[in-house]
């Protein structure tokens, strides 16, 4: 069993933040002690759930969706796999958008890089991919696409 303190460490996140979980219904089968807040692994699963949900964008009424149908049983699993493939589908298009951006930053790292060596942006303004290093060219036309 873990306190509301040693899983706000764990998780970094704000006890208040816990406790609004807990407000939200997030943790259905929390037990208390004297009303104080006991997590076990169970809770500390969902947590793990529900900070990976929000980060991939989903808000918390539809992770209480999520975990509402994780207490009605078996008979959900379509609905919470239907769930899990569109966040992966919406993480990995948000990865690819920000390949895109990282290869724009790698591109101008290079670019000021060379302008800084050369004095000025002369040679590098008129350049075209084909003359670029390969790793450069393949983050210019990644981020020019």
């Amino acid at each position: 069993m873990y306190t509301i303190g040693q899983v706000s460490q764990l998780f970094e996140l704000p006890v208040s933040t816990l406790r609004y979980y807990d407000k939200e219904g997030l943790f259905p089968d929390m037990k208390r002690v004297s009303g104080i807040r006991q997590f076990d692994e169970k809770e500390v699963e969902a947590i793990r759930v529900i900070e990976c949900l929000k980060k991939s964008g989903m808000e918390i009424k539809d992770i209480k969706q999520f975990m509402e149908w994780c207490a009605q049983g078996p008979q959900t699993y379509p609905q919470r796999r239907e769930l899990f493939l569109k966040r992966k589908a919406y993480v990995e298009a948000e990865i690819e958008r920000m390949q895109q951006v990282l290869d724009m930053l790698i591109f101008k790292c290079w670019y000021y890089g060379e302008a800084m060596r050369d004095g000025d942006e002369t040679r590098l303004q008129p350049i075209k991919p084909e003359d670029m290093p390969e790793r450069i060219r393949q983050a210019y036309e990644n981020a020019h696409r």
